[in-house]
């Protein structure tokens, strides 16, 4: 039987999921149907979505901008939240909490949301061969992307972070709400500067902003250094990493992450696992370009 899955954004028309997801299904012996759902801006039309689907016997969804906070006040309102989606404060992935299902709930009441977006950066990482445990880590950026990967960089046994922004008092917030959030985040120290004013010798830098898809450039300093520098975005050259291998350090944008945080979504609904380097593979020689 075909199993039924989609992607939920807007815009949605460029998403690379429904190829993404294929191949996974292929890979895992599975007959499935992914496909890509835009809906409109407003929360009242992302949760009727949400219900037509799941109560058409639909099996996961994905959840992509502007709707991973809407789906986290759904979850949380109605169903139930992974930590890594608590701390995150939103949901990329959608799946149906089968005990609850089994004790006659429905389908809308048992939504379980998930965030896969960090664990598929750290996955992505390890795959790289780039060390984790006792790392020195910094991160550019506050925003909802900053977010989700602190969780995931703390439980891989980085050893200090530090968290840079254009606005260092939106870095000391994004703090405090974590730390709050996530006891395993408030045993350990993070360290906040304004970027322009982040200096020193780091083992892996993340930029954690959009900014390079424009073509603007961050404010890094001279005396700013790392050995490994992985950009979160992809799809065009960054001028993040350009920057940093020119350095010699060895450098990453975020492909690898899209692929991990996917093939993550996949087991969440399917119990399958994926194997993300040949995948990435296939999907590199069939023109998916990054």
């Amino acid at each position: 039987m075909t199993q039924h899955f989609i992607v939920i954004g807007n815009p949605i028309a460029h998403s690379k999921s429904p190829e993404i997801h294929t191949l996974f299904g292929a890979q895992a012996g599975l007959d499935i149907c992914y496909q890509r759902q835009y809906c409109p801006d407003d929360a009242a039309s992302f949760t009727a979505v949400v219900e037509a689907f799941f109560h058409g016997g639909g099996m996961g969804a994905n959840v992509t901008v502007p709707f991973k906070q809407v789906a986290y006040e759904c979850c949380a309102a109605r169903g139930g939240l992974s930590e890594h989606a608590k701390v995150a404060g939103a949901v990329n992935t959608l799946l149906l909490d089968k005990a609850l299902l089994a004790k006659g709930v429905s389908p809308v009441e048992a939504l379980y949301g998930d965030n896969t977006d960090g664990q598929g950066l750290i996955n992505h990482i390890k795959r790289l061969g780039w060390p984790l445990n006792g790392a020195r880590v910094a991160i550019i950026g506050a925003g909802g992307a900053a977010r989700g990967v602190v969780l995931p960089l703390i439980e891989a046994g980085i050893e200090t972070l530090t968290i840079a922004n254009r606005t260092v008092s939106k870095a000391e917030i994004l703090v405090d709400e974590l730390s709050t959030a996530s006891e395993k985040i408030n045993q350990h120290t993070i360290q906040t500067y304004a970027t322009a004013a982040l200096s020193g010798d780091f083992d892996i830098i993340i930029n954690a902003t959009s900014i390079g898809l424009s073509g603007e450039t961050l404010p890094l300093a001279d005396a700013l250094n790392c050995q490994y520098a992985y950009d979160m975005m992809y799809g065009r050259e960054l001028p993040f990493l350009q920057h940093f291998a020119a350095r010699g350090a060895q450098t990453s944008n975020g492909y690898g992450m899209l692929i991990g945080q996917a093939a993550l979504s996949f087991e969440r609904w399917t119990g399958r696992a994926i194997d993300v380097a040949q995948a990435t593979e296939t999907l590199q020689a069939h023109s998916f370009k990054n």
